[in-house]
């Protein structure tokens, strides 16, 4: 099977700054790959590279088995959603959704039919024609997908397309962009910074760091084994730590004064290492080895999230069941397979 888009080994520098770094990963045709990671890690670049808005210094781009490296951006047949929506502000809905078709030169009945298709996918076939400044932000992020996908290419590009819309309408685009990437059946690059968007819209996540690979792998396995702790700490695991690591029947950690069993991901040696646990992991339980105090708390629906001090002043994030206090004791605890050890 051909890959929709294939980057090799790919590099991107700003004076003596790397963008990115050797970068290599691939998608297949209907897969959708979630580029992850803080601002400034190559997320953006690694997209206009992809789509020929910027050349990279040294690597490959291939786009459906054919090299693309050199080729400008009208001549990749990619679909672009943009951060800002990029709307003509002077055009009807139906005329921005048609513009690529119309610089395509594509008949005007087939132009209609397929705008008509297009609107009737992202459900705005009633706000044809309207301009873009008499929508709501979701309903102006539904043309802009629209725009993307009338012209039918293999590729979609999506950066960072939720990130000017409230809570709730985030979520509401996430349901829609997954019903209509499930329509069509592209592969889709997602460019976020936001972790929940990755894991639910994605099939397969790279976690970029300072323009590098830190990690590919599935959803499941970025959440539940990140490889590295830079990984597992933008991947919700809060609590990033220092540790001595002592390796034997099993793994026990130190935090403080209390002694932990742990799960090994990159470790082979006793010694200094660092520990990672997830907030929701980590409660106050009957026998919790880790006496510490609650700084502050807030109640999120179910459950208080909050961030307590141990002795030495080390801070802790935690979920309890049950409302706690500020100066409250706590003893904390986390079931040894959700305490993950990594060489330091």
């Amino acid at each position: 099977m051909v890959n929709a888009v294939e980057l090799i080994d790919v590099g991107k520098h700003y004076g003596r700054m790397a963008a990115v770094a050797g970068l290599s990963f691939a998608v297949a045709p209907g897969e959708t790959i979630a580029l992850l990671g803080p601002s400034g890690c190559g997320k953006t670049t690694t997209l206009r590279i992809v789509a020929g808005f910027e050349q990279p210094d040294c690597g490959e781009v291939w786009l459906r088995g054919t090299p693309a490296t050199t080729l400008p951006p009208y001549r990749r047949d990619v679909g672009i959603v943009f951060q800002n929506y990029a709307l003509f502000p002077h055009m009807t809905v139906r005329r921005n959704v048609g513009f690529g078709l119309v610089t395509q030169g594509r008949p005007k009945a087939e132009i209609a039919r397929r705008v008509d298709q297009a609107l009737a996918l992202v459900r705005l076939e009633t706000q044809a024609d309207k301009l873009p400044g008499q929508l709501s932000g979701g309903q102006q992020q539904r043309v802009a997908i629209a725009r993307a996908i009338v012209v039918e290419p293999p590729l979609v590009l999506m950066d960072e397309p939720l990130s000017n819309l409230d809570a709730k309408l985030r979520l509401e685009m996430r349901a829609e962009i997954r019903r209509i990437h499930a329509s069509l059946g592209c592969a889709t690059i997602y460019v976020t910074h936001d972790q929940d968007e990755a894991l639910s819209l994605a099939d397969r996540i790279v976690v970029l760091k300072d323009g590098q690979t830190r990690q590919i792998g599935t959803p499941a396995e970025l959440y539940g084994r990140p490889a590295h702790p830079d990984v597992a700490e933008f991947m919700g695991y809060r609590n990033v730590l220092k540790t001595t690591a002592t390796l034997g029947a099993d793994v026990r950690v130190s935090l403080g004064s209390a002694q932990l069993a742990a799960t090994p991901v990159d470790i082979t040696q006793s010694g200094p290492a660092m520990l990672a646990i997830r907030p929701e992991d980590l409660s106050p339980c009957a026998d919790g080895p880790i006496p510490a105090v609650v700084q502050t708390a807030e109640y999120r629906g179910r459950d208080f999230f909050g961030v307590a001090t141990m002795e030495d002043g080390t801070e802790l994030y935690f979920r309890a069941e049950h409302a706690v206090k500020p100066g409250e004791t706590l003893h904390l605890g986390a079931d040894p397979h959700r305490i993950l050890v990594y060489a330091a």
